[in-house]
C-alpha cells in the first residue's frame, strides 16, 4: 500500500453547522413538496364508463368485447402483428399476452363517470347503486384493480350536485363493507387552486364525520382548461394545484378535447398529439416531478367499429398514439371503447418487451458494479428499475424472467425505483 494521503482542512465545523442551519427550511420543504413516486402499482389505463349504464358485469363485459373485436378483425397473432407493424419476434408473445390480459383483467382502472348527463334522484339512485356494486366487486374478487368515480366538478352551476353525489358514493361504500384499497376520485374541470382547496375541505369533513384517518381520502385533478396550465398572473396554476390538495392529489390527467377546444382547436385535429396537447402536458409533467402525482394522458375519439378496414385503421391510430406516449413517460392514458383495449396493451406490451433485455442487464450490470459500454447513475437507475416494475405491473414481462437475467428480487428492484432524495445526487462508486 501506499503512504496515507495527508487530510487537511481550513473551515471550523461550525461553517458547515451554520450553513446547516440555514438551509433547514427548505430541507424540510424539499421533503414535504418532493417526497418522490409513491412506488406503487399505476394503471396503464383509466376506462370511463357512464353513471347509468355501469353495472356488475361492465369489467367481464369490456373484456369479452375486446376478444371478439380481436377474434372478427385480428383472429390471431400474425394478422394482428400486420395491422399494427410489430416485429416477427414480439408478434406471438405480445399477441398471446393481450389474449391473456383480457381474460384475467381486462381493465386496470374503472371510473364511474357522473360528470356529464343527469342529475337529482336518478344520479343520487346510480350513485348508491355503484357503491354498492364496487363494493361487491371488491368483495368477489372481481373489481377493477382500481375503480372510483368522477363527480361534477366546483363550479357554481353544479358544485351542490357534485359534492352531494361524492357524498352519497362514500357513505354507501362505508355501508356495505368500507373503502377498497383501490379506490380512486376524479375532480374534473379544475381552474383555480382554490377549487382543489374546496375539494380537500369536503373530504377532510367526510373523514372526521366517519372517524376516518386524516388524509384516507386522496384524489385526481383533471387538466381541461388553459387555466389551469397558464394562470391570468402567468404562472403554472397546475403547479398551485399540486400544493392545494395539501398531499392528497394522486394524479393530474389531461382532458384532450375539452382543452382543446377551449384553445379554439378546432374539431377535426383534436387530438392528444397536436402541439397544444404536448405543450400542456409538459407543463403538467415538470409541475408533477417529484411530488408522487402521476401524469396521465387523454384520449381518442375515433373508436375502432365497424368495417375491418376501419377497425385496423382505428388500432394503428390508437396503437402509435400510445407508443408515442409512453416514450414521452405518460405512463397511462383514456380508452373510451372496448376496441381500443386490445391496442393499449399491445403497446404497452411491446413498448416493455423491446426494451426488457437492455434494461435489465444495464440495472444488473450497475447493481453488481460490473461497467459495461453505459456508464448509469443512480438517477438511471432508478429509471431502469422503476421500467421493469411498471413491466411486471401490467403483465408485459414475468418476475421470475426479470429476477434471472437481473439477478435482483422484486424487493431490490423497489429499492432501485424509490431511493433516498440524497442518493440521486450521489455518484455511483
Amino acid at each position: 500500500m501506499g503512504q496515507q494521503e495527508k487530510v487537511s482542512t481550513s473551515l471550523a465545523g461550525a461553517v458547515s453547522e451554520g450553513i446547516s442551519a440555514s438551509l433547514a427550511a427548505v430541507d424540510a420543504e424539499l421533503d414535504r413538496r418532493y417526497p418522490g413516486d409513491p412506488g406503487t402499482r399505476q394503471p396503464v389505463h383509466t376506462v370511463y364508463v357512464p353513471g347509468n349504464v355501469f353495472d356488475a358485469g361492465t369489467v367481464r363485459s369490456w373484456g369479452d368485447q375486446a376478444l371478439a373485436a380481436l377474434d372478427e378483425h385480428a383472429p390471431d397473432a400474425a394478422s394482428f402483428a400486420a395491422v399494427l407493424g410489430l416485429s416477427d419476434d414480439l408478434a406471438e408473445d405480445v399477441y398471446g399476452r393481450v389474449r391473456a390480459k383480457l381474460e384475467r383483467e381486462p381493465i386496470e382502472d374503472l371510473r364511474v363517470d357522473f360528470e356529464d348527463g343527469y342529475g337529482g334522484d336518478d344520479e343520487d339512485r346510480d350513485a348508491a347503486r355503484a357503491a354498492r356494486l364496487i363494493s361487491e366487486a371488491y368483495a368477489t374478487g372481481t373489481a377493477a384493480p382500481y375503480t372510483g368515480i368522477r363527480m361534477k366538478c366546483m363550479e357554481a352551476a353544479v358544485r351542490d350536485r357534485g359534492i352531494r353525489t361524492t357524498d352519497v358514493f362514500l357513505t354507501g361504500l362505508l355501508e356495505h363493507g368500507g373503502l377498497p384499497e383501490g379506490l380512486v376520485l376524479t375532480l374534473p374541470k379544475v381552474t383555480y387552486p382554490e377549487q382543489v382547496t374546496a375539494f380537500v375541505r369536503l373530504l377532510e369533513a367526510f373523514e372526521k364525520a366517519h372517524g376516518l384517518d386524516a388524509g384516507r381520502l386522496g384524489f385526481e385533478i383533471q387538466i381541461e382548461t388553459s387555466q389551469a396550465i397558464l394562470a391570468a398572473d402567468g404562472t403554472a396554476a397546475v403547479a398551485r394545484m399540486i400544493g392545494a390538495a395539501e398531499g392528497r392529489a394522486t394524479g393530474l390527467h389531461y382532458g384532450t378535447f375539452d382543452y382543446s377546444a377551449c384553445l379554439g382547436v378546432s374539431a377535426a385535429y383534436q387530438a392528444s398529439d397536436h402541439p397544444a396537447a404536448d405543450h400542456a402536458k409538459a407543463i403538467m409533467q415538470v409541475a408533477a416531478a417529484g411530488t408522487g402525482v402521476r401524469v396521465s394522458d387523454g384520449s381518442t375519439n375515433v373508436l375502432p367499429v365497424g368495417s375491418t378496414a376501419h377497425v385496423h385503421e382505428a388500432w394503428r391510430l390508437h396503437y402509435g398514439l400510445t407508443r408515442r406516449a409512453l416514450a414521452r413517460a405518460y405512463y397511462q392514458g383514456w380508452d373510451m371503447h372496448p376496441g381500443h383495449i386490445p391496442t393499449r396493451y399491445a403497446a404497452v406490451f411491446a413498448f416493455y418487451r423491446e426494451g426488457f433485455e437492455t434494461a435489465a442487464k444495464r440495472l444488473s450490470a450497475y447493481a453488481n458494479h460490473a461497467g459495461g459500454d453505459v456508464m448509469d447513475e443512480p438517477a438511471t437507475a432508478k429509471a431502469l428499475s422503476s421500467y421493469l416494475l411498471r413491466g411486471i405491473d401490467c403483465g408485459a414481462l414475468d418476475t421470475a424472467e426479470v429476477d434471472a437475467l437481473t439477478g435482483l428480487t422484486r424487493a431490490d428492484l423497489d429499492r432501485f425505483a424509490a431511493p433516498r432524495r440524497g442518493d440521486l445526487t450521489a455518484s455511483a462508486e
